[in-house]
């Protein structure tokens, strides 16, 4: 028994001369001890935690080369590799995790849209669910501030610029004819149904270097990167209907939709001012295909729209007035690849395909425009930490544009143009802290036409002032080529630029939020000719210039008033250009120099409805009155519009719904035309351009069926 004894104290003697003591001290950057901080050698289970002081120690046998591990919520992951007798006495700090709900984000000139981003202004139901924007995903992003009211056109005019200066993406590809075709005085609407994206960022100034081409800002669309049960919707409609239907497997979904409009019905109970032939019809398709691999994720899309019309327009130089007719077919493919090729690599690949035929008739005259556009990217994304990140990569444009031109006047006419774009790009995160944050990059666009390269610098900076709120600033060069309809008779030219400067503040807190910003742009190298309808005759060059400034507020409110959520957007803009064939700098004709914007939603629990309204307000407009003198010498009337809409529940999976646009009436007034030629007193009479219809009804009726039972359509309207 003494011999037991003896020989277990020995081995207990001999294994604690074999332990070795891991000591040290844990703190933050600026010092300051950080108690209950776990500490422990990865792969096994000796460890402690840090006292009031920061201190910790702790006995282990492990010997040799080993990683020492510190965590603490809130701060990144400390780990040391060394050899563990030297791991006593330690001074150890940790630093903030930058990836935290409340660190820092780049925000300049940006509005997000989508359920996972940091800081929402808009989530995906409200993008639908504004009572102007009629289903319309660009409508509803017309009640952000940044945005001009042109109610006869129906596009993006942002901060200044003409909507062909803002470019669409579906899932970082470019989309070349985003939007439907119309006729005068009637507002276009976007092509693509919004059910199918989860996410919207709209930048409207100051966007990354991975995107060009547009000289004023992006729309950048994200489909849905997965179905979450199998579904169909179907919708019945007083302009036509639709159907949908999703189907998912374990790696893998479809959805699939199809819509057809006719505007007869409706024009056969409300007139509007048009005279129609045939009124406005079409069919259109989509589809998104979804397949998961273990490290990514490929994404098709496809869509499909056919439409026509044909009608008698008033025109006061033309008794019988203008008769116009339109066919258009458009098709757009887009497919993606995006996954890890590493635990700090990643990739993507991408490729759009947009076929569009356009006939049009115009008195005897025949117009046909055919093109196709490509858009391919890759890129690479390298994650060296939570705090630097950088993404490179490169893209190719190419379009292809091609116009018949018959009357019975002269001889058919051929001509257009291609115009292939290369570029590269490289944009790095620096995330020096929670508080503070820098995105820098560099774009280079080499155009094949003009056989120019244009280098495009672009950062901006962001620092948290309090726990609520930021600062940003940012600063970038853009370039874009001119439009096709320029093109098309000179190819000569060179890109047109312009630099943004940004300030930013923004306050965020739970359910508001409220960003105010400052901006300035100044325009180069604008398009200017010397004729009044562009054609061959006409002389084109690059001398154009301009500015525009302003100021951005929004603020949304969901948390205060309960079951009721409201925002309210302001922008004041003051801008003049030096342009086309204008004969001196001048505010241009589809600018507002105030726009407000505001919309309500209210959801009544023992109603089953939700309720919203819309008002816009903007002021006159400039136009040319002939009978004074000056250019661009007067301004119309104020524009008002109040909208209202009502869902309601029917049952979890059926819906009416309601909506009614401008429903004071009031008389808005888009600018007018004046007569060609004097009359006898030496007067250009004129008449008011007004909206085909002042008023607008809609009514759904929405019905889903699907394997939860419980989901419904109410995010589609």
């Amino acid at each position: 028994m003494k011999a037991q004894v003896f020989f277990l104290i020995f081995f207990t003697i001999i294994n604690s001369f074999g332990q070795i003591t891991i000591s040290g001290r844990v703190t933050d950057v600026k010092g300051l001890p950080i108690q209950g901080a776990n500490v422990y050698l990865e792969g096994s289970y000796d460890g402690g935690t840090t006292d009031i002081s920061g201190l910790f120690s702790f006995n282990t046998d492990q010997m040799g080369m080993k990683t020492l591990v510190v965590s603490f919520l809130s701060y990144e992951t400390f780990k040391k590799t060394t050899e563990v007798v030297s791991m006593s006495d330690l001074e150890i700090k940790l630093r903030e995790d930058v990836n935290t709900l409340d660190a820092v984000i780049l925000s300049a000139g940006t509005f997000e849209a989508g359920d996972n981003s940091k800081v929402s202004v808009l989530n995906t139901l409200d993008v639908v669910t504004t009572a102007s924007a009629l289903g319309d995903f660009v409508g509803a992003l017309q009640t952000l501030p940044g945005t001009t009211t042109v109610a006869e056109d129906g596009r993006l005019f942002v901060r200044g610029g003409e909507a062909d200066e803002t470019q669409i993406f579906i899932d970082g590809i470019r989309v070349f004819t985003p939007y439907s075709p119309t006729t005068n005085n009637t507002p276009t609407r976007g092509r693509y149904s919004p059910f199918l994206f989860d996410g919207i960022t709209f930048s409207t100034g100051g966007y990354s270097a991975e995107y060009g081409q547009a000289l004023s800002s992006v729309l950048l669309l994200n489909t849905i990167d997965e179905a979450d049960q199998n579904k169909t919707e179907i919708g019945i409609m007083t302009l036509g209907g639709g159907l949908g239907n999703t189907r998912k497997r374990e790696k893998s979904s479809l959805s699939v939709n199809a819509s057809y409009i006719n505007l007869a019905p409706y024009i056969a109970l409300f007139p509007d001012r048009n005279d129609w032939d045939k009124p406005f019809q079409s069919a259109s398709g989509e589809a998104v295909y979804r397949q998961h691999f273990d490290r990514g994720l490929l994404k098709i899309y496809t869509a499909f729209e056919t439409s026509n019309f044909e009608l008698t327009q008033e025109d006061i130089n033309y008794s019988e007035g203008v008769h116009f007719k339109l066919n258009d077919n458009n098709l757009y493919f887009n497919g993606t690849y995006q996954g890890m090729l590493t635990d700090v690599w990643s990739v993507f690949g991408g490729l759009s395909y947009a076929h569009g035929q356009t006939d049009v008739g115009v008195f005897d005259s025949e117009i046909d425009d055919t093109e196709n556009s490509y858009h391919a990217k890759f890129k690479l994304k390298r994650r060296f930490s939570n705090r630097l990140k950088l993404n490179f990569g490169a893209e190719y444009f190419s379009t292809h544009f091609n116009e018949n031109y018959q009357d019975e006047l002269i001889s058919p006419k051929r001509y257009g143009f291609t115009n292939d774009i290369a570029a590269a790009f490289a944009e790095a995160d620096v995330i020096f802290s929670k508080k503070l944050a820098l995105k820098a990059g560099l774009r280079a666009d080499y155009s094949q036409l003009f056989k120019a390269t244009e280098i495009a610098p672009r950062v901006s900076l962001a620092y948290k002032t309090s726990k609520r709120s930021q600062v940003s600033l940012a600063y970038g060069d853009f370039y874009q080529n001119p439009n096709n309809d320029i093109l098309k008779f000179d190819q000569s030219l060179q890109p047109q630029h312009t630099a943004h400067y940004i300030l930013n503040y923004q306050y965020n807190a739970e359910g508001r939020i409220f960003k105010a910003e400052a901006y300035y742009k100044n325009y180069k190298s604008l398009i200017k000719y010397d004729s009044e309808f562009l054609d061959f005759e006409t002389n084109f060059d690059n001398s154009g210039s301009g500015f525009a400034k302003g100021i951005d507020l929004f603020w949304r409110d969901n948390k205060n008033i309960k079951n009721v959520d409201y925002w309210v957007s302001y922008s004041f803009l003051d801008t003049e250009r030096d342009y086309k064939n204008y004969p001196y700098a001048a505010q241009p004709n589809f600018v507002n120099s105030h726009n407000l914007s505001v919309v309500g939603k209210y959801w009544m629990d023992a109603l089953k409805s939700q309720v919203g309204f819309s008002y816009a307000f903007a002021s006159g407009r400039n136009y040319t009155n002939p009978n004074t003198d000056g250019f661009l010498n007067a301004k119309t009337k104020s524009y008002n519009n109040l909208s209202l809409n009502w869902a309601y529940l029917l049952s979890p999976q059926k819906i009416l719904y309601v909506s009614i646009n401008n429903v004071l009436g009031f008389n808005n007034i888009n600018g007018y035309q004046y007569a060609t030629t004097a009359d006898a007193n030496g007067n250009f009479s004129r008449r008011a351009l007004l909206p085909a219809a002042d008023q607008f009804f809609f009514v759904g009726f929405f019905w889903t069926i699907s394997d939860k039972g419980t989901d419904n359509q109410l995010n589609n309207l």
